[in-house]
């Protein structure tokens, strides 16, 4: 048996709609101009330059289909910012699967290590902090601002392009909005559209409005021209307040599917009031917080006391609507969400506490460490994520795919007792398995007639297993994988030698 070291808000309703307009602006390369006048911040360039920050990473990441294998290390640079108590903010996409991270300030001659203090893929922020107290010297802490209002300048500065003098470009705010985070591809949070450059090289960049920070450049459009992205205040608030007791939590989650209330004959059919408004419940997912308190079928009118529209927003100010979410996206674990709505007729009014849900997180593009996975007889077997899903695709093992597919995206609705899909996804070809493929690409229920719930306990029943023949069965399968143990422990030994992969536990 070749063993691996066991390492081991999503607005579900929006997965997968929006990660493929946005890109991460995160890279390399080179310059932009340098000026000395007052800029429409309030600030002046000089003052700037005192807490803008660049930052070197070479990082390395593991590859999912071949998880025993590293990928090459890459450089790139991104920009981060300083503010207070000697912390440097950046996107967590910067410094994601670094191995070694430096940075540089306007004017200082030598590169300084930092390291990472807090990092969040959800709202892809990170906090670094430098090893030497001397890359300080000098140096300017920028305050936050308030949310910046539609129509109004604002500036980008950062190192876009790689390049070693600091940029500022300037554009307006053209849309306040909820929508999918590009490095988790899954989370959905406000984010602020603009129409400055943002190019690679200016992530983690402070946006500057009236001398404070409203915003973190993160990603922009790839369709249309000069469409950028900031995190609003709000967001990296939510951040530095979830990291104040010395540990990132993450995002709480309602857990809820929902549709909009225009339908008439729907309304009719739930006896719904013609002035009430609202959206209706298709859906409660299970580990969500509205689970045991909202219902499919509910008409939720409002949140925390704000009316809900037809399509599902709130007023966020006197400019905008945004969806009802981002009113539990501000919340932390244990707060209480509180909603009015109409359930079989009758107004109702119930609270809950808000809570994270762990069971979404396979959902999300995975950094920072390796993924688990077990090898017997050649057959790989791992848990079924995001990386593992797209990578899968890229190599064109599509076979069983709908399986797969069917299960990532309702894997909460669908699961029973599982707190994860085990997957054979693929084989180290050897005599033992040369007769096996019609099980690769399917998902594993059962070993030796003991359902299991994850890869450790799949381990853990084969690696203690004392029959002679072992049993692995499959979703959907009505005949049982089954493999000769001693024959199985001396192939195994066979495959790690011709395959190099004598770094494995054994």
């Amino acid at each position: 048996m070749l063993n691996s070291n066991k390492p081991m808000a999503l607005q579900w309703r929006k997965f997968l709609s929006c990660f493929t307009l946005v890109s991460l602006i995160f890279s390399s390369y080179s310059l932009f101009a340098e000026t000395s006048v007052l800029t429409e911040t309030g600030m002046s360039i000089e003052t700037i330059k005192k807490a803008v920050v660049q930052i070197k990473v070479y990082s390395q990441s593991n590859d999912p289909y071949s998880p025993w294998l590293s990928g090459n290390v890459t450089s790139a640079t991104g920009t981060g910012f300083l503010i207070g108590k000697n912390r440097i903010l950046t996107n967590a996409h910067v410094v994601s699967n670094a191995k070694f991270i430096e940075a540089q300030r306007n004017k200082q001659t030598e590169w300084y290590e930092l390291k990472t203090v807090y990092i969040a893929h959800d709202c892809d922020l990170a906090i670094l902090e430098a090893k030497s107290g001397s890359f300080y010297d000098d140096s300017y802490e920028f305050s936050f601002g308030d949310i910046p209002e539609l129509g109004t300048p604002i500036d980008i500065v950062g190192y876009p392009i790689g390049g070693s003098k600091i940029s500022i470009s300037r554009g307006i705010v053209s849309r306040i909005e909820q929508s999918t985070y590009a490095h988790s591809q899954v989370d959905s949070h406000l984010v602020i559209q603009v129409d400055a450059a943002i190019n690679p090289g200016n992530s983690g960049g402070p946006a500057l409005q009236n001398g404070k920070v409203v915003g973190v450049a993160f990603q922009a459009a790839t369709k249309g021209e000069n469409i950028g992205y900031i995190i609003p205040t709000n967001v990296i608030s939510h951040f530095l307040k979830d990291s104040e007791d010395g540990k990132y939590d993450g995002y709480v989650e309602l857990g809820v599917h929902v549709q909009s209330s225009y339908s008439l004959s729907h309304r009719k059919f739930r006896k719904i009031p013609d002035d009430a408004e609202g959206v209706f419940i298709t859906n409660v997912l299970r580990g969500g917080a509205g689970e045991g308190f909202l219902f499919p079928g509910d008409l939720l009118l409002s949140i925390d006391g704000m009316p809900i529209g037809k399509n599902g927003t709130v007023a966020y100010n006197s400019e905008s609507r945004v969806d009802f979410i981002e009113i539990v996206d501000n919340k932390f674990a244990g707060e209480e969400i509180k909603f009015e709505l109409i359930r079989d007729g009758k107004r109702l009014n119930v609270s809950f506490p808000a809570k994270r849900m762990e069971d979404l997180d396979y959902m999300r593009s995975s950094y920072d460490r390796p993924y688990p996975y077990f090898i017997f007889a050649g057959l790989v077997f791992q848990p079924l994520n995001r990386d593992l899903l797209e990578a899968w695709a890229r190599v064109g093992q599509t076979q069983g795919g709908s399986q797969f597919l069917y299960r990532f995206q309702n894997f909460p609705e669908i699961k029973e007792n599982q707190k994860e899909d085990v997957v054979l996804y693929r084989k180290l070809s050897h005599p033992i398995n040369s007769a096996l493929d019609y099980y690769i690409n399917m998902t594993v229920s059962e070993v030796n007639g003991k359902k299991i719930s994850n890869l450790n306990e799949m381990i853990r029943l084969l690696q203690n297993s004392k029959s002679k023949y072992v049993r692995i069965s499959f979703l959907d399968l009505p005949l049982p994988l089954i493999l000769n143990l001693e024959e199985t422990l001396k192939a195994d030994e066979e495959i790690r030698q011709a395959y190099n992969l004598t770094e494995i536990n054994k």
